[in-house]
């Protein structure tokens, strides 16, 4: 684990436009039994997150279809936390950074390292508006 000294910027670019960190697995379990739509952001510090993954979070929530929550955790620094809302990421294995939308506290859409590391913070966040506007902009199909 790094200094927490050096990760405070880190975190609070995300919450300074409204993403709430979750830091313990209690947190992370009471956010997702929230209803409705909500981003669970899987934080880091490696340089995909700092250059694509934060920029594209932070440019696609000025879309106007938006989860309706915001959280956040950050690998390697809230290990518990982190393990906890990967639980919640079924079908897919253990990625940082990476982004996942849920409805209702189902998964509906997940974004891997692997959906990030290659691509600009641009790209990412067109996709991730494309997202909000498909699954956060019209009712759950009951």
């Amino acid at each position: 684990m790094y200094p927490e000294i050096m990760v405070v910027p880190m975190r609070e670019e995300l919450v300074r436009v409204g993403v709430q960190e979750l830091r313990t697995p209690e947190e992370v379990d009471r956010a997702v039994a929230n209803a409705g739509t909500s981003m669970i952001v899987v934080n880091s510090i490696c340089g995909c997150a700092a250059g694509r993954m934060r920029p594209a979070v932070r440019a696609a929530l000025q879309n106007s279809s938006r989860p309706e929550k915001l959280f956040s955790v950050f690998a390697g620094q809230d290990v518990a936390a982190t393990e906890r809302a990967r639980t919640y990421f079924t079908g897919y294995p253990p990625s940082s950074p990476s982004i996942a939308i849920l409805r209702d506290g189902k998964l509906v859409h997940m974004m891997q390292r692997s959906d990030i590391e290659h691509r600009d913070a641009a790209d990412i966040a067109a996709e991730l508006k494309r997202v909000f506007d498909k699954i956060c902009g019209q009712p759950a199909n009951n």
